[in-house]
């Protein structure tokens, strides 16, 4: 679905999260974000009568559902389904952001985290919300690859604490280099979790 198919109050919602991403909280104003979305701005009160909480917190909600939706579309994307390769494609989908349009850009729910956790306990839920929803789908799919129950949801919150922790170093170093470290640091660690799979018969 582009931007011009979405309707005014998911255009706003898709708009906030786009300016919390590179400028975080204070960047997504209500009129800054009616503006990006080229919505009235006076249905911003319409849409979201809990005023700028709400809409930064459906933002958060929204970049959760984008990240877990991402999960299915890497795997649907490799022959043969990997540990390390469902965390590469996580990795290169930043890297070809990084790369291709500079490091402007980063993940909405850590920077609303940084801004509001303690200033609004609402928003700090929603940003817990959102990682738990981002790593259920990965867990899930380590499971499938042979990773042990007991450690696939370990694992899921390394990928993306790890995955966190170099975006945010890459936009400060300008360069890629902290998410192809980890990829291939993690990889072998990441396999060798994965019980060997048996062919099929």
């Amino acid at each position: 679905m582009t931007v011009s198919e979405r309707g005014p109050r998911e255009r706003m919602v898709f708009s906030a999260a786009q300016l919390i991403r590179r400028g975080g909280v204070a960047a997504a104003g209500m009129r800054d974000v009616a503006a990006h979305a080229g919505a009235p701005r006076g249905s911003l009160q319409h849409y979201f009568p809990g005023g700028k909480e709400q809409l930064v917190n459906e933002a958060v909600a929204w970049a959760g559902r984008y990240a877990a939706d991402r999960v299915a579309r890497f795997l649907a994307a490799m022959p043969e389904p990997s540990p390390s390769g469902l965390f590469s494609a996580m990795a290169q989908q930043w890297i070809d952001e990084f790369r291709a349009a500079g490091f402007a850009g980063g993940c909405p729910v850590a920077a609303a985290t940084v801004d509001c956790a303690e200033a609004a306990e609402s928003t700090r839920t929603a940003a817990a919300d959102a990682f738990a929803r981002w790593s259920r789908p990965v867990a899930e799919a380590l499971r499938d690859m042979g990773v042990p129950r007991e450690r696939a949801g370990s694992l899921a919150t390394l990928m993306i604490s790890a995955l966190e922790g170099a975006i945010l170093i890459a936009r400060s170093e300008r360069d890629v280099r902290a998410l192809t470290t980890v990829t291939r640091e993690l990889g072998p660690l990441l396999d060798g979790c994965a019980a060997p799979q048996e062919p099929a018969r």
